[in-house]
């Protein structure tokens, strides 16, 4: 294999190294999003079961009928 080969080879590589840490940086976006959403819902929940529970109402720990 000449050197022309190898720089092609080595371009090649870089390429789709720059092609995955692109993907790999999108993926890790859309994940840190859904994980915003999701513990803003967490804290949604929190403040819904504080307010049920400072009204006297807090959620009962029955079992489920199938029990």
């Amino acid at each position: 294999m000449d050197h022309e080969d190898r720089f092609i080879n080595l371009e090649i590589k870089l390429a789709q190294q720059e092609d995955l840490l692109d993907e790999l940086n999108k993926t890790i976006y859309r994940q840190e999003r859904r994980i915003d959403g999701l513990e803003a819902m967490v804290a949604k929940l929190a403040d819904h079961v504080r307010t049920l529970r400072d009204a006297g109402q807090a959620p009962l720990n029955e079992r489920p009928p199938h029990y």
